[in-house]
């Protein structure tokens, strides 16, 4: 996918997840000369990446006046701090995107007018190695166009899915936005489980790992739903099978994975309020 621009790309924000959108692209063939770097705190690594490629790095907002998107990829904490810096962009109606956890539409059209066109997303930790899935909501002022590009751009980091009412973001983050640590977390479980049964550490942790990541590498590769792929390696009366009566009993996984997602859910609305 080639990455066509218009007008100037300005990414607010070039941190873990910007920098890896950022990377992802140049690597697709975007024109450096129409993106631009706002980030005040540039490590040395994005500092090279930038001269390498002849990015520019901090301009002047006044100096930019064509900007065609502007991607807001800093810390909801900051928010407030750093879009009045940048509302100057404005000028030229370009399309506000933004990645930041909990914060809503109105919330930049408290910024950048109501007539601003908003595209508002969450993405998740796997970005940063290009396997992410985002989900974005648009208000009414995005085009067509605009959420194509918005597609594009979101593309760089992995899959993008679209929700037509801005509150199941909040769903999403629950499931999605910190799904990754749910997996970790179980990763964590399922070792200290192995260790209970004799294993030493390290390689309960290491046979944890590999069947966590493999698992999740057929699904992706062989586009098999769960259910199925679950049942095909349960045998009847089988180990697998002993271990399944425990985890999908009524008081297993299942109810305790749908009071954790209602839990972040929960927490994420209260956050965008």
């Amino acid at each position: 996918m080639s990455l066509a621009l218009k007008g100037t790309l300005v990414l607010v924000g070039a941190g873990k997840m910007g920098g890896a959108m950022l990377e992802g692209w140049l690597k697709s063939g975007a024109d450096p000369k129409k993106i631009a770097v706002l980030d005040p705190f540039a490590s040395d690594d994005l500092k090279a990446l930038l001269s390498k490629h002849r990015v520019s790095l901090n301009p002047a907002i006044a100096g930019i006046n064509n900007a065609e998107v502007v991607l807001i990829a800093v810390k909801p904490q900051m928010m407030e701090e750093v879009l009045p810096t940048v509302v100057g962009l404005g000028s030229s109606k370009p399309l506000i995107l933004s990645v930041a956890a909990g914060k809503t539409i109105a919330s930049f059209e408290r910024h950048f007018g109501k007539s601003a066109a908003v595209i508002r997303t969450i993405p998740n930790t796997p970005a940063s190695i290009g396997r992410g899935i985002t989900a974005m909501s648009a208000n009414a002022n995005v085009s067509a166009a605009q959420m194509k590009l918005a597609r594009d751009l979101l593309s760089a980091i992995g899959e993008v899915v679209t929700v037509d009412r801005e509150e199941l973001i909040d769903s999403v983050t629950a499931v999605s936005g910190s799904g990754p640590a749910y997996v970790f977390y179980l990763t964590e479980c399922l070792a200290a489980a192995a260790e209970k049964v004799g294993l030493p550490p390290a390689l309960a942790m290491q046979l944890a790992r590999a069947t966590v990541a493999g698992s999740g590498e057929l699904m992706r590769v062989t586009g098999t739903d769960a259910a199925t792929l679950r049942q095909n390696v349960t045998s009847p009366k089988g180990t697998t099978h002993a271990a399944l009566q425990v985890l999908m009993a009524e008081d297993g996984l299942r109810p305790l994975f749908e009071k954790a997602v209602k839990a972040a859910a929960d927490r994420s609305r209260e956050l965008a309020s």
